[in-house]
């Protein structure tokens, strides 16, 4: 039986890599570690219904903050993945268990009991499932809209690379509010960081998003730090604009242990500040850049700042 805490079984790939230095992290990227109250409840409420978080399994440097507040991720589908990304800190292989049937469930009344005005609904890829999730993932919508009405839900979901094409309309069909599905890096560093997607696939699938249903907002994100320049940066900003995407997010690449993708550098805040500018300036209705930027961080607040600028965008 695997232990997921010991890394060597956590990333059975990544084993015999050899070791990446990991530098020391400036000071604009350190933050303290979580012990307030709020952060307990939060990790009760996730025990008791027995779910998983990104917050935890990716390494999430905000985990204090958001849980304190009552903000936790929720990853549904398991806590194994099929792909082998070498930034990421979620476990990798043949996920041991068929899908929970009781889950979305489970997730609906965690949202409920948590009190959540929004929430970030993310997954590992399943692509030992023929649709991917895609259904699963609809079902965790549903059952969200049922017992907390009020809650607007933002999912961040696969590539659904091996799908047939309708498992992305089941998907859309459930209406979440915001539908978040993250490029990562740059074209030219996806057979190194991201082997087992393909950049256009994404970026067509976020398209396709749009086409299904108009109005629904589009989200993707990178992470920089990883070997990029600014030029390959701001294509991927014109690329995901050409697609009609509405919000972007920029974040500083952590490195999660030896093995996994060296830092290729801390981008400082300044660069940050420069990335926001010219992504507004390319017709962005949102964007979050700065190091401890993540897909759910502050999604809550970043949600109603989309629906502003769409309504100030329609007049």
């Amino acid at each position: 039986m695997r232990d997921l805490k010991i890394p060597a079984q956590r990333h059975p790939e990544k084993a015999k890599r050899p070791d990446n230095v990991q530098p020391k992290k400036p000071s604009w990227i350190r933050v303290k570690a979580p012990t307030s109250e709020g952060y307990k409840t939060t990790r009760d409420i996730m025990r008791t219904h027995k779910l998983t978080t990104v917050c935890e399994e990716a390494g999430c440097p905000n985990v204090g903050e958001c849980w304190s507040q009552g903000h936790a991720t929720m990853m549904i589908m398991g806590e194994v993945c099929t792909r082998a990304c070498t930034f990421c800190n979620i476990a990798t292989g043949k996920p041991p268990e068929a899908l929970d049937v009781f889950e979305p469930g489970r997730v609906a009344d965690a949202v409920k009991k948590l009190g959540l005005k929004h929430v970030v609904i993310t997954s590992v890829d399943r692509d030992d499932v023929e649709d991917g999730g895609a259904e699963h993932f609809a079902q965790t919508i549903r059952a969200v809209r049922r017992q907390a009405p009020g809650t607007t839900i933002e999912i961040l979901t696969p590539d659904f690379i091996r799908c047939a094409p309708e498992a992305l309309e089941v998907v859309v069909a459930a209406k979440p509010d915001v539908f978040n599905h993250n490029l990562e890096t740059v074209p030219g560093l996806y057979p190194e960081v991201r082997p087992g997607a393909r950049y256009f696939h994404s970026l067509r699938l976020l398209q396709r998003v749009k086409e299904l249903d108009p109005t629904m907002f589009t989200k993707s994100g990178i992470m920089v730090g990883l070997g990029e320049d600014r030029q390959s940066v701001i294509q991927v900003m014109e690329d995901m604009r050409a697609a009609d995407i509405d919000f972007l997010t920029i974040g500083q690449y952590l490195q999660p242990t030896p093995k996994h993708h060296a830092v290729d550098r801390f981008v400082t805040p300044e660069e940050f500040a420069s990335y926001e500018k010219a992504a507004f300036g390319k017709g962005f209705l949102m964007v979050s850049a700065s190091p401890l930027t993540r897909s759910s961080y502050h999604a809550g607040d970043d949600f109603a700042r989309l629906q502003s600028a769409r309504l100030a965008k329609l007049g």
